[in-house]
């Protein structure tokens, strides 16, 4: 009877701390250099993953081989969820050669294209094509990606803001006085489905190319997101995003840009985010040409000094909050400890 006893509490102390080792393997976030696109692969604790769009088409396949390769370091050898931001070459041009080189589950996206012509036509029809080998979710504001470990929520698509603050959001923004609104945006861009993933403390924000007036709907008069850990920088860093209104009030401590040598980074928006408050730092896929010394962080933060290279960032997360961000040009690594009160 003792050895029986005995043995079962050895089973339970095992699956115990089956549990304990499940619990505490991190969100990894891997920001994959497409050239001034975007691909940003999360692979949750559960060991699903999500790909936030697909980079550019042609190259020889270059973008889809980079993020392949980035899946295979990663140990993933499927894309469970590819979110398809919206519309443009550079997120979703690529998604016909990726989907040739790995399996992709579901297709997530926020519906019709509102760009027409042969060009935009044609770019759609090849996604479409491509969709029509796996699951489709077409998202909504509020709407939630089920991913197993993590909180994925859709806070923008189709144009439309999230209607009700997230929790623990909804505080009004005096920052919403001074805004200065841009011309109505009618591409694809304004489309962008936006997304918060959160894993237990831990936030980060992924708005694809939201546009600028768009980016106020979302915090003002009430800030409706809260604040985050890490902010990807909308639209690669261009100025025809990255409002203060919204930077400021979403109060990141580390952004990341994914720029590329001679697209985003732009100074206006580079300063922008610079400036927002309790920023500790900013990271560069890539040395912006145009910005110049003035407008760059420094050489440690920069995954790629120039076009020949193919660097990405990687950031591993707890769900306390705290978590590290590593170049993969020089293996620098920084951590930052869990924000204390949330």
């Amino acid at each position: 009877m003792r050895k029986a006893i005995w043995s079962a509490s050895v089973v339970v102390l095992l699956i115990s701390g089956v549990s304990a080792a499940q619990a505490q393997k991190p969100l990894d976030i891997y920001f994959i250099d497409v050239e001034g696109g975007q691909a940003t692969l999360a692979v949750s604790p559960s060991g699903e993953s999500l790909l936030v769009d697909a980079g550019w088409p042609g190259f020889n396949g270059r973008d889809a081989d980079r993020i392949a390769a980035t899946a295979r370091q990663a140990g993933v050898s499927r894309i469970d969820y590819l979110v398809v931001t919206h519309y443009h070459t550079d997120h979703v041009g690529g998604v016909p050669e990726l989907a040739m080189r790995m399996p992709i589950r579901t297709f997530v996206d926020h519906g019709p294209t509102v760009e027409h012509g042969d060009a935009p036509d044609k770019l759609f029809r090849a996604y479409e094509e491509t969709r029509a080998k796996g699951r489709h979710l077409q998202v909504k504001p509020g709407d939630t990606i089920p991913i197993a470990g993590l909180d994925v929520q859709v806070v923008a698509a189709g144009g439309e803001p999230i209607a009700k603050p997230l929790a623990g959001a909804g505080a009004a923004n005096p920052l919403c006085a001074a805004f200065k609104p841009k011309d109505a945006d009618p591409t694809e861009n304004a489309q962008s489905v936006g997304t918060i993933m959160t894993f237990g403390r831990f936030r980060m924000i992924d708005l694809g190319d939201l546009t600028w007036n768009k980016e106020h709907d979302l915090v003002c008069p009430n800030n409706r997101l809260g604040t985050v850990d890490v902010y990807l920088t909308t639209h690669h860093g261009l100025d025809q995003s990255g409002a203060p209104v919204i930077v400021h009030a979403l109060h990141p401590r580390v952004a990341v840009m994914n720029n590329g040598a001679k697209k985003g980074g732009t100074p206006a928006a580079w300063q922008g985010v610079r400036s927002s408050p309790g920023l500790e730092d900013l990271w560069q896929l890539h040395f912006a040409v145009d910005g110049g010394p003035d407008h760059n962080v420094a050489e440690t933060f920069i995954a790629n000094m120039d076009e020949t290279t193919s660097h990405g960032i990687r950031i591993s997360a707890s769900s306390d909050g705290s978590f590290t961000v590593t170049n993969g040009r020089n293996g620098h690594s920084k951590t930052y400890a869990a924000r204390a009160g949330r």
